[in-house]
């Protein structure tokens, strides 16, 4: 187990939005950052994190907390994992305790996944880099396509030997299971046989956006019919071939960075590439390009451009990922190499600035490229023109934004010589033929008159009690510790006997205030979170007189921490949609903090006594029945003393809704 002092010194080290910096792209937001949400698919941004409270919140799917939760929701990362990954990062040594058989045992599958991959990692760098036949075959062949040591070492890069089971023997003698070996794909089990996977390869680990190493993919070096050229780890429990991209670790900065991603097609191409000076460069490791890819990269940027070898086959497979991209709503263009070249040999002969001229000139808006490509095909025939127009329509229909369909078409038409009216039609009826049923359909009848006659349906009553306990929780957790002066209306009787509110000063700290205003009140939280909340903050605000609320967060429940968030960071919403670049400004709660105390606590004692009103109005509407037998105790009901309570309770409402400026 991690030492309690390593735990320590990672929160104190780590900072919240530098973390979560590696992984969404995030902007300036007063004093806040926001971003896309990593665990949604979103073009508007909902992801909030709050450097003065370290804390995150990702309005569109609820989660929330502080640096490690995001690690644990966003890299399925157990708590030891994640804090040992932000130990790697800030550099701090990790001091673990030991662990008893009973805690070795219940060390999770995946983790054991995770540690053999490690293994296997370091064993084929090593093998390559340290063995007579991992120098002379694995490293002298990546010394041939021109990679240095520095980057050899940047990617792992390594050799698996040419023999039956030399890794699968090292690995079970350095005490890692066969059972984990298998599931990673590493090792393949035959009855009583086993055999390496990737024997005689070259070795190129597949890493998370976190860096641990996934999966491998592996080349031969000889040429035989019997074995393929590549070959991937299976699936897994920790490898999704349509999930992760090949050198994302490397490039998510640069990608975040540069706002761009290029998108290459094999493992060379992505390490020549980043060894000339283009870091944010990715690669879908050979296989078909997924949606889920296309969601990884627009983490880091709405921006890619597709890079293609120049021959026929490279130009079929630029334009089956095109679509792909324009439905998840990215900027796509395309850039192909002369005939003959592909990004590894093209980045070989060129330097930086050469390979950077040529990228920004030949790169081709994706209409440009599919009308400069199908028309050679066409060659003045009118069907086939007919139907490449038909396609590169069907590519527009695509894009989720309306504008950018309209900017399209109107490019298009341009581009081919043919009316934007025709092109515009085609284009509403693509796209009601694809989308569903439910939804209106575009054209000239897509805003339709909603009769009167229909009923509207009735929307949800709101749960007051539900937002003032709510509110109650958020007073305590932004200002619990703040001292303030309350005026306090206590309830007395004025000469001609009608009770009033009678103003009395006093100076205390908000968390005080709460909590013996709701005491006299004999409040009871309604929602079981709320009180949950409740009790363990009051609880530390009362102990703990150097209350910090980022090392609280860290101490607390996972589902406690994550609702707290939620409130902490709600009153920061209006800052995702830039009120005040609109003139709509927001007022400030900490220049009111005495005024936003009282009136929740008296609207909630409002409302507690409204509540009463109508129950006791209830009661003297339907009393009980007195039918049953004789040792049944039925309550009388005196109707007069009832009503008489209610006049009461009225009569304190209307004094309660005076001081808060309600009609009643």
């Amino acid at each position: 187990m991690i030492s309690q002092s390593t735990i320590n010194a990672v929160f104190d080290t780590a900072r919240v939005e530098e973390v979560i910096e590696d992984f969404v792209q995030l902007k300036r937001a007063g004093s806040n950052f926001k971003g896309l949400s990593p665990f949604s698919d979103e073009r508007t941004p909902s992801f909030m994190v709050s450097p003065v409270k370290q804390i995150w919140k990702d309005f569109s799917t609820g989660k929330g907390g502080n640096v490690v939760s995001f690690l644990m929701e966003h890299e399925h990362f157990t708590y030891p994992e994640a804090v040992k990954y932000l130990a790697k990062k800030y550099n701090i040594e990790i001091e673990e305790t030991e662990q008893s058989d009973e805690q070795k045992k219940q060390a999770g599958e995946r983790e054991s996944m995770y540690l053999v991959s490690e293994f296997a990692g370091q064993y084929f760098h090593n093998t390559m880099l340290k063995t007579e036949q991992g120098k002379a075959i694995g490293l002298s062949y990546f010394k041939e396509r021109g990679f240095t040591d520095e980057t050899i070492k940047k990617f792992d890069l390594g050799y698996s030997p040419d023999t039956w089971d030399a890794f699968t023997t090292e690995a079970i003698k350095k005490g890692y299971q066969l059972e984990y070996l298998e599931k990673t794909g590493l090792t393949i089990v035959k009855e009583e046989k086993q055999f390496d996977r990737f024997k005689g390869r070259v070795m190129f680990p597949i890493k998370s956006m976190s860096g641990r190493i996934l999966g491998f993919g592996g080349r031969i070096l000889t040429s035989t019919k019997k074995a393929a050229k590549y070959l991937n780890s299976p699936e897994s429990d920790i490898y999704h071939k349509s999930k992760v991209l090949y050198g994302i670790y490397e490039g998510k900065q640069a990608i975040a960075k540069e706002n761009i991603c290029y998108l290459v097609e094999g493992y060379t191409d992505v390490i020549q590439f980043q060894q000339t000076g283009i870091s944010n460069v990715v690669s879908s490791s050979g296989t078909a390009l997924t949606s889920e890819q296309i969601r990884l990269i627009s983490r880091l940027t709405k921006n890619i451009t597709v890079l293609f070898d120049g021959d026929a086959a490279g130009m079929r497979a630029a334009i089956r990922g095109i679509d792909l991209i324009l439905e998840q709503g990215m900027n796509v263009r395309i850039c192909t190499f002369p005939e003959g070249e592909d990004p590894d040999s093209f980045a070989r002969k060129n330097t930086l600035s050469e390979l950077q001229v040529y990228l920004d000139e030949e790169s081709k808006d994706f209409i440009s490229f599919k009308a400069s490509l199908l028309q050679e095909e066409a060659k003045g025939d009118p069907i086939k023109k007919a139907d490449l127009i038909r396609d590169m329509v069907g590519s527009i229909a695509k894009i989720p934004d309306v504008i950018k369909r309209d900017v399209y078409v109107r490019e298009c038409a341009r581009i081919m010589d043919i009316s934007e009216e025709v092109l515009f039609n085609t284009l509403a009826q693509l796209r009601n033929a694809s989308d569903d049923p439910k939804k209106p359909k575009e054209g000239k009848n897509a805003m339709q008159v909603v009769r009167e006659d229909v009923p509207v349906q009735q929307r949800p009553k709101v749960n007051e009690q539900h937002i003032l306990e709510r509110k109650i929780i958020e007073i305590l957790l932004l200002y619990g510790t703040e001292e303030t002066e309350f005026e306090d209306m206590v309830l007395k009787e004025n000469e001609d006997g009608e009770l009033e509110l009678v103003p009395e000063n006093y100076t205390a700290k908000v968390y005080e205030k709460v909590y013996l205003d709701l005491q006299d009140d004999e409040v009871a939280f309604t929602n079981v979170m709320f009180r949950q909340v409740y009790d363990v903050v009051v609880a530390r605000l009362s102990q703990d007189q150097n209350f910090q609320m980022d090392s609280f967060i860290n101490e607390i429940p996972v589902e406690i921490a994550e609702e707290i968030t939620t409130l902490l960071m709600n009153e920061e919403r209006y800052i995702l949609h830039d009120w005040e670049r609109n003139e709509i400004y927001v007022k400030q709660k900490q220049t009111t903090i005495a005024q936003l105390v009282n009136d929740t606590i008296l609207n909630l004692r409002r409302f507690l006594i409204n509540q009463k009103i109508e129950e006791l109005s209830v009661l003297v509407q339907n009393p009980p029945t007195t039918e049953g037998t004789e040792d049944d105790e039925v309550p009388v009901v005196n109707s007069r003393e009832i009503l008489q309570d209610i006049m009461d309770y009225s009569a304190l409402k209307k004094v309660l809704s005076e001081k808060l400026n309600r009609v009643m």
